[in-house]
């Protein structure tokens, strides 16, 4: 499956190279845009299909994702799964749910997420479930560039894993040869 979902990354233009500062901080020689991916339907429904099997069975009540892309995620994935779907949005200290959405106490929650490099965004919307009451019960994102480092108490699923070097600021070799940086 992982070499399906490359491909697809692949066709849909989302595997950037050059040097890019990611949302984390860190800096890598290879970006992937995935809004080249989810900005069509059948590939967002397909790689969300991926996450919703493999969670079909953890009694999964809401979907849950942080912006922006995780908004479109967690719609598809709330679909396929016959539940809903909500989003976290940036706050002072980490995400919240707004607009009227809301977790029952002992909710059980999907958290799903576009790229993992750090778990932060993760965290953030684990965290604000948590502060809801409610109970997270796995975490899928569409491609994993943590190298496996990343544990969320939960169960994990990926529908690829990419082994793609960051760097910290200070010392990323791309800046040492003078690479031009770009933002993400």
């Amino acid at each position: 499956m992982n070499q399906q979902v490359l491909d697809l990354f692949r066709a849909s233009g989302a595997i950037l190279e050059g040097h890019f500062r990611l949302t984390s901080g860190l800096h890598s020689p290879m970006y992937l845009e995935k809004f080249r991916v989810l900005q069509h339907p059948e590939h967002t429904a397909r790689l969300c299909a991926m996450i919703a099997d493999r969670f079909r069975d953890a009694g999964v009540q809401v979907v849950a994702g942080p912006t922006t892309g995780g908004v479109i995620l967690a719609y598809e994935v709330g679909r396929q799964l016959g539940v809903r779907g909500i989003f976290a949005e940036r706050a002072e200290g980490g995400r919240e749910f707004g607009r009227g959405f809301a977790i029952a106490p002992g909710e059980r929650v999907l958290v799903v997420d576009d790229i993992l490099t750090t778990g932060g965004s993760v965290r953030d919307v684990l965290d604000a479930v948590r502060r809801h009451g409610g109970r997270p019960v796995g975490v899928g994102v569409l491609a994993d560039r943590s190298g496996a480092t990343v544990d969320f108490g939960v169960p994990l699923f990926a529908c690829t894993a990419l082994h793609i070097p960051t760097y910290q600021p200070d010392r990323c070799p791309l800046c040492e040869q003078g690479v031009p940086l770009q933002e993400t």
